[in-house]
Order: structure tokens, then sequence, then C-alpha cells
């Protein structure tokens, strides 16, 4: 079951044929206490190797909140918390970049393989950022993350190198674009 907003039966339908037997998924504003939620999901090592573009430490609390500070206060980042059962399961998010609206999300590692990112970047896509054409970014070995996004919509357009402070080294990472029209 799946709960939230004035978006309930349209969460739901995303959910339907994945196994959300009696959960609650939903998308909120980010609050106060979700921040060092935020922080102690991303203290993981095995998630910040998959997500490998982190922060330098991330261990550092003062820098973390720092961080989270800018964007909550930054009007070109729509920012939500994903919230199953009543906890906080991560972040889904746009910003702008050199122009061009890119999204991102998290989830923490106990959340994973639990078919939550799918529909809860699917909810974000079609109700609360409908920017199109919106872009997307994953390490080219993140192959969970790229299915999720490729689940949504999003098509390759390239691939690039930047440097993974998670991995203290240069990787190549893939580049990808949802077009109008493209959100299945």
């Amino acid at each position: 079951m799946v709960s939230g907003g004035g978006q309930d039966a349209k969460l739901n339908h995303y959910l339907q044929g994945e196994n959300f037997m009696n959960r609650h998924l939903r998308l909120r504003e980010v609050i106060e206490t979700d921040i060092l939620i935020f922080f102690e999901q991303e203290l993981d090592p095995e998630a910040n190797f998959m997500a490998a573009f982190t922060a330098k430490d991330p261990t550092n609390l003062e820098a973390f909140t720092v961080h989270w500070s800018r964007i909550l206060a930054d009007t070109t980042v729509i920012i939500k918390t994903i919230v199953l059962d009543d906890r906080v399961a991560g972040s889904v998010l746009s910003y702008e970049d050199n122009g061009k609206t890119e999204v991102s999300y998290w989830l923490g590692k106990e959340f994973w393989g639990q078919g939550i990112a799918t529909p809860a970047l699917r909810e974000f896509l079609a109700h609360v950022n409908q920017a199109r054409p919106i872009y997307a970014r994953a390490a080219k070995d993140n192959l969970r993350s790229l299915r999720v996004l490729q689940k949504c919509g999003f098509l390759v357009i390239g691939e690039a190198k930047g440097f993974a402070n998670a991995r203290c080294q240069e990787i190549e990472e893939m580049l990808l674009e949802l077009r109008g029209g493209d959100t299945p």
C-alpha cells in the first residue's frame, strides 16, 4: 500500500507488480531530522563505492551539514525525502548544472533490492519535476542505478570520465537523458 500527498493512486500505479504488500512508499518534503539520517546512510563504504562521486570525506559531519544547508537554500534544487513505512529510505533531487537539469537519488543500503528506487524516481519525474529534457549520470559499473534510470525512461547519450572521491581515481560514467514523452 502506498500513501502520501495527493499522489497515492499514482504512486501505487508504479508499484503494481512490485513486492509492496502492506508497504507505504511516499515522497515528502525534507525535514531537519532527515539530514542526520542521510549522513548516516552515506557513511556506508559499499554505498559510497557504488555512488562513486561523493564527498571527499564522507565522515565529516560539519562539511555534510554545510553542503545540505546550501542544497536546501538553493532555489533551483527540488528535493524530496523517500519514505518507506515511516522510515527515511533516502532522497531524490534535481538541480541545475551548467543550464541543464539533472536528477540524482540516494537510498540507504538497508533499502537496496526492495524495488524502491524505480517507483520513487518515477513519481519524482512524473509529479515533482516534469522538466524535460532532464539528465542523469552514474558510474559505468553501477549497473543497478543505470537500470533504475533506464526503467524510468532515460537513454544513454554518452560517456565521460570524472574523478570519483569514493574510489580515489578517475572512472568512467554514463550520461543519460530523459526527453519529453520518454517516461514509461
